[in-house]
């Protein structure tokens, strides 16, 4: 399956000489699209002893089993997965790229979020770009070119797309197989991979039963304001334990927070977020899974648009002390740019809280997403008032 990713790894290599890191969670796609996109390469992985021995051998071991020093007509390509598990990790690609940047082009992957395993050494600034890859989305089943403008022209999916997509989430193997036995097997070999291999092994982390059982309390109340204070005496734990062991979640992309926006918002929330999962077939709650798939979505979206260097993107969500909520809201280089309001079923009635926000914070478009409504072939970003759009139409616009 072509990936959206590969193009922009492949575009980045013809024209930049840093090197691309390509982080996101495990099973997501990452070696496979690096793989492709890097065209005649070296790969090293950190999970192969032999691998292993050249990279903490140092940058000039991997070089010359490169053979860097004889002379070539052509840039030499060289992947590196799972990198992050080396201790030294930084100081090993900061000599790599400062002695044969010029002769190499480097893709770094890996299952973690790769700015929050730096241990020691001077900063990389300056010598790559972070590319955050997500799991398929609706508009990437159906394009996969970069374009020039955030948001892509509306398109017609084929009827099975959403629910599968729901009923299987987006990492490629379960979707593409679409077997319930496949899914359920291939989910209980990933949570055990994620909380007793790389929890433990990249965060220090011990209390392996005690993350799990934080994250399906997370899982419960995806879309609804963290409690720390309450997840804390549920899990029996000090409360900036349980803030330690979230970071360490969302670092291994178990789990996102969404923060609330407050600029222009009179007595708004400030410091509560919300959470919500990678995976969001994790979910059995029918109304809760919607709002995690939207979420996604933007997700992926506002990570996609800046990394590519559209713009600074955000995502938000709006409360106040009265209780008026939005969903969701995206902003663009600082200024709120779109709201979305998730609703299960066809409401014929806008929310009255995408009127009062889309006046109060000056945003250019309001969006109720009605996951029964069939799918509309107009651009729902041209209006300029709250408007009821289809998830179909909607999701299709996006990345």
């Amino acid at each position: 399956m072509k990936r959206l990713y590969e193009n922009l790894i492949r575009e980045h290599l013809a024209a930049n000489r840093q090197m691309a890191m390509l982080s996101g969670p495990r099973q997501v796609g990452k070696t496979t699209s690096a793989r492709e996109s890097a065209g005649d390469h070296r790969y090293y992985t950190w999970d192969r002893q032999s691998d292993r021995m050249l990279i903490t051998a140092g940058p000039d071991s991997v070089a010359e089993d490169m053979e860097i020093d004889t002379l070539s007509d052509r840039l030499r390509h060289v992947v590196f997965d799972e990198l992050h598990k080396y201790r030294h990790w930084k100081d090993f690609l900061k000599g790599f790229f400062d002695v044969y940047g010029e002769e190499t082009r480097i893709v770094i992957t890996g299952s973690a979020r790769l700015g929050f395993f730096r241990r020691g050494g001077d900063s990389l600034m300056g010598r790559y770009f972070l590319y955050r890859m997500h799991p398929l989305s609706v508009a990437e089943l159906n394009r996969t070119e970069i374009g020039e403008n955030p948001v892509g022209a509306p398109v017609r999916l084929q009827a099975e797309v959403i629910p599968q997509l729901m009923q299987f989430g987006g990492f490629p193997e379960p979707f593409l197989k679409s077997s319930t036995r496949f899914y359920n097997r291939w989910r209980r070999l990933r949570n055990e991979l994620l909380f007793r291999e790389d929890l433990r092994d990249l965060t220090q982390i011990q209390e392996g039963g005690q993350v799990e059982v934080l994250a399906q309390l997370l899982a419960s109340g995806a879309g609804q304001l963290l409690s720390y204070s309450s997840l804390a005496s549920n899990v029996r734990v000090a409360v900036d334990t349980i803030r330690r062991w979230i970071a360490a979640l969302e670092s291994l992309f178990y789990c996102f927070t969404v923060r609330p926006w407050f600029k222009s918002v009179p007595k708004s929330l400030r410091k509560q977020p919300k959470v919500y999962l990678w995976d969001w077939s994790l979910l059995d709650n029918v109304a809760a899974r919607r709002e995690n798939f939207i979420a996604s979505h933007l997700l992926k979206a506002v990570h996609w648009w800046t990394d590519i260097g559209l713009g600074s993107f955000g995502l938000y969500y709006l409360r106040d002390k009265a209780k008026r909520e939005v969903d969701f809201l995206v902003v663009q280089n600082d200024n709120p740019w779109f709201m979305v309001e998730v609703k299960s079923t066809d409401r014929r009635s806008i929310s009255p809280a995408l009127s009062y926000y889309m006046n109060q914070i000056e945003a250019e478009n309001a969006f109720q997403i009605a996951f029964d409504l069939e799918y509309v072939d107009r651009d729902c970003f041209e209006a300029r008032r709250p408007l009821i759009v289809p998830a179909s139409t909607f999701l299709s616009q996006l990345v």
